[in-house]
């Protein structure tokens, strides 16, 4: 058989199994539920070093050191924010306006995993998906295809021990692009959580099913006046070389003020930062972006020693972050995009007004709604920058990556975080079970239609329905109407 064709035929066979598996899977207690996350959380945690190498090794990207961290972030710690939380089940009774909320599984959840972030996002999306009662079914990218279907292999197995069906957790082996098709455009998927490339990522939302999607990050971090400086710069180094700036929330850009930017800069030279020449700028520019305007894969999770070499640059030793000044933003140019490694650009501007300017110019350049960073101890321009930026995060003196994801900050630990409709995403949250689930409202009659007919309205019959509105109806006094209000309230008991 073709391998095309081959490929849509065994995710017609994934489907049907995660059918009879999530239709198992509606039966179960939220408590049932649980204790399946528990052992895919404990099993992830034990396993954390191990699938961060091998991740690590398979895909060349990265510090598989910093990847245990992120294995254990889409393990144990989504687990433990998660844990006391239901999301299945009754979750609200009002009885006295006669309603009760009640969650329900969309059914079957198609992950689409990148490559950047392989282990930790199969993890992740595996705790979210059964946790909220659904059949999960991955995709894996076919670069970091054999550390994802390692994946999901241990989770397979300690969702069994839990007790979860046969079905519950599957992959696709044979990797093409018409098997993610089959999986995204079939009838049976009740939600994409798509995390990648932008192609992917609209794919989704083509496809016919609801989706929450995934664009590309390109945040900048705005260090102000009244900022530590230190602190600040510290901050963005450890985020940009976080797993070598894999992270689509980790800082893109620096702009600071004329007051501090030498400061800053003499900062960022002592903490390992590195300035490039014009020459080194546009030497390096030419190598970031390929000739079709995409990112260079060379360059992603490559440290910056790495990437200075590669584009000819010579650079001291010990060099962790690549900087180039810049003063435009556009789509042609580099520095002014996402950059999946140790490179950033350096604007620098007046005041924190034209900062702000800038730092929309940059989101809205690429990257809008998803995160950025801003240092400082000023409660007004903070807030100011809360109001006007398109973003669904705003990080406040922590780094941008650790601080997105939710390592170091209180928001949801999460891989796959909303841009809102800004950013063409169905949420600006960090995506989470509750999103994997339906709510069903319960209604009980709380009132009569003739308790709402306006005072001595007759109720219409015969021919008399078929006159308008305006001709049947009186005018209503006010008085009328608050009777009408008195009725109403009276039959609610308020």
């Amino acid at each position: 058989m073709d391998r095309d064709l081959e490929s849509i035929q065994a995710v017609r066979d994934l489907i049907r199994n995660a059918k009879t598996a999530a239709a198992s899977l509606a039966g179960f207690s939220q408590a049932q539920l649980d204790q399946i996350c528990a052992e895919i959380a404990k099993a992830g945690e034990e396993s954390a070093e191990r699938l961060a190498k091998l991740a690590a090794e398979e895909t060349g990207f990265g510090v598989w050191q910093d990847k245990i961290l992120k294995n254990l972030l889409g393990s144990k710690m989504t687990w433990a924010y998660w844990r006391d939380t239901r999301v299945v089940g009754v979750l609200r009774e009002d009885r006295a306006a006669g309603i009760i909320e009640l969650g329900v599984p969309v059914g079957i959840v198609a992950a689409l995993i990148p490559s950047t972030n392989p282990t930790s996002t199969t993890l992740y999306k595996a705790i979210i998906s059964l946790k909220a009662g659904n059949a999960v079914i991955f995709s894996p990218h076919p670069n970091a295809k054999r550390s994802i279907l390692e994946t999901v292999a241990l989770i397979q197995q300690a969702a069994t021990r839990a007790g979860a069906p046969a079905g519950a957790v599957q992959s696709i082996t044979l990797t093409t692009m018409e098997a993610t098709n089959a999986l995204i455009t079939s009838r049976d998927t009740g939600v994409i959580l798509a995390t990648g490339g932008e192609a992917m990522v609209r794919a989704a939302y083509s496809s016919g099913n609801p989706a929450i999607g995934v664009g590309p990050g390109n945040g900048p971090a705005f260090i102000e006046k009244t900022a530590d400086i230190a602190k600040a710069v510290r901050h963005i180094i450890e985020s940009k070389t976080f797993d070598n700036g894999t992270i689509c929330a980790s800082e893109q850009s620096v702009v600071t003020e004329h007051a501090i930017a030498r400061q800053v800069e003499a900062e960022l030279q002592k903490q390992g930062g590195y300035f490039l020449s014009e020459d080194e700028s546009t030497r390096l520019s030419q190598f970031l972006l390929r000739p079709n305007g995409t990112m260079n894969p060379a360059i992603v999770g490559k440290p910056a020693e790495k990437i200075a070499a590669m584009a000819g640059i010579t650079v001291p030793a010990g060099t962790k972050v690549l900087l180039a000044r810049q003063t435009e933003v556009g789509p042609q140019n580099p520095y002014a995009r996402e950059k999946l490694c140790p490179v950033l650009a350096w604007y620098e501007e007046p005041g924190w007004e034209a900062a702000c300017v800038r730092c929309m110019e940059l989101l809205h350049n690429e990257g809008v709604g998803h995160t950025m960073a801003i240092h400082s101890n000023n409660e007004g321009v903070i807030r100011e920058f809360a109001a006007k930026k398109p973003v669904g995060r705003l990080i406040v003196n922590a780094p941008a990556a650790l601080g997105g994801v939710g390592a170091v900050t209180g928001l949801a630990p999460a891989l796959t975080l909303g841009c809102g409709s800004v950013g063409g995403s169905a949420t600006s949250d960090n995506v989470g079970p509750r999103h994997l689930t339906n709510l069903r409202r319960v209604a009980w009659g709380q009132t009569e239609l003739s308790d709402l007919r306006p005072c001595g309205a007759p109720p219409p019959r015969g021919d008399d329905a078929k006159t308008s509105a305006a001709v049947q109806t009186p005018d209503v006094t006010p008085a009328q109407i608050a009777e009408i209000t008195r009725k109403v309230l009276e039959r609610l008991g308020r």
